[in-house]
């Protein structure tokens, strides 16, 4: 028996199935620039209030 062209399955390329949805390029990640802290802070505590707002509400 030839043992030589036995061996172990070839592994996938290191490719995803799929695009991401925040790839860079795209609308919400553009050429890759990182959004200003400030945007962000504003963003984080948007949601935050929105958080508190609903569990007020859901309590009443």
């Amino acid at each position: 028996m030839d043992y030589n062209a036995s061996g172990s399955a070839k592994m996938g390329k290191n490719t995803p199935r799929h695009s991401e949805h925040n790839a860079k390029g795209t609308d919400k990640n553009p050429y890759g620039a990182a959004a200003p802290k400030a945007e962000l802070l504003a963003r984080m505590k948007a949601a935050v209030e929105a958080k508190k707002a609903e569990t007020k509400k859901a309590e009443s």
